[in-house]
């Protein structure tokens, strides 16, 4: 009862501007959390990085949670069995069965109950003891080949093609639902490329009416301003997970564009947005591990090549090369 009413009065709270942009950041650490959970936790500790239960600190991590701290409360799922009473269904009719007196057969089963219980976390900075494993999101665009990592883990992970074009007027990028592609303006920064690069993707994978690709959205019920604060927004957690330089989000328009919606429908967009940035969180992030692998793997093992087989080359494939008076020849 008290973490229900604590999540009715903050959501109520959460479209101002600065607490919107409070909930997102927390997002963007705790993805894979449902919007109630990230929300509980932006409400009592904003700044939190890493949670994990009192025991789970001691076993997994061999950390201790300091004298005094006070737990963050947030919603566990706690499924039980039980046995339940049920008509006899046949397999072939898909109807009860009777027995000869005409009653419904009836037989026992044990099923599964959803159910949910209140439990404590507690985060990284109100525990001591040996050291954490970084986690590593922002450091994967720091190397040389970081920025250029991010564009071809996003052009694979998209829908739909991405170019580089002059765009005519102050258009940063588009998404076309009837070209099917996403144009992006050639010649910005990396980081205004890369915002704006999530921010088409996410209105590709949740506005296309004619392409359902993220699985319960339904894409015709939303009006012009829902689009952009759901792309927006994804664009946004996204940046902040990778550390991407984030300071000129404004966020100002959410109190107007949540002004007379209901609890189910504002909650339904915040949990469309914290899905749809977790796929594309999970998904760049593989990607770019999967690059980085391939290219560490051929960092590491050169290989001999003969003048003749470096004669059959392409000029592509020269330009790619570096060959040796040794004969060795290693990617670069």
């Amino acid at each position: 009862q008290e973490i229900t009413e604590k999540l009715e009065k903050g959501l109520e709270e959460l479209f101002d501007s600065d607490k919107y942009k409070e909930y997102l950041s927390t997002m963007a650490k705790f993805h894979n959390y449902s919007f109630n959970n990230t929300l509980l936790i932006a409400m009592q500790k904003p700044d939190a990085s890493l949670v994990a239960s009192y025991g789970s600190w001691q076993k997994n991590f061999h950390r201790y949670v300091k004298k005094g701290e006070k737990g963050i409360r947030i919603i566990a799922p706690a499924p039980y069995k039980t046995k339940r009473e049920r008509e006899v269904i046949d397999p072939s009719t898909r109807q009860p069965v009777k027995d000869n007196s005409g009653h419904v057969k009836k037989e026992e089963v044990e099923v599964t109950v959803n159910s949910f219980k209140p439990v404590c976390v507690f985060d990284v900075s109100q525990t001591e003891g040996e050291p954490i494993p970084q986690m590593g999101a922002g450091e994967l665009l720091q190397s040389v080949e970081g920025y250029q990592d991010f564009v071809e883990a996003m052009k694979e992970i998209a829908p739909v093609p991405i170019s580089f074009e002059e765009i005519d007027g102050n258009a940063k990028g588009y998404f076309s639902p009837v070209g099917q592609k996403i144009v992006i303006q050639s010649g910005m920064s990396e980081s205004q490329t890369l915002k704006t690069l999530v921010h088409e993707i996410s209105h590709s994978l949740l506005h296309d009416k004619d392409n359902v690709r993220i699985e319960g959205i339904d894409e015709a019920k939303k009006n012009r301003s829902t689009k952009e604060v759901e792309a927006e927004s994804v664009a946004y957690t996204v940046c902040q997970h990778f550390g991407i330089d984030s300071s000129d989000y404004s966020f100002g328009y959410v109190a107007g564009w949540s002004s007379g919606k209901e609890m189910k429908e504002l909650k339904n967009s915040m949990e469309t947005i914290r899905k749809t940035a977790s796929k594309v969180i999970n998904d760049v992030e593989g990607k770019i591990q999967e690059l980085q692998k391939e290219r560490a793997k051929e960092n590491e093992l050169p290989f001999v090549m003969d003048d003749k087989i470096i004669e059959i080359l392409s000029k592509d494939e020269k330009k790619n090369m570096v060959y040796e008076k040794s004969g060795m020849m290693r990617n670069l």
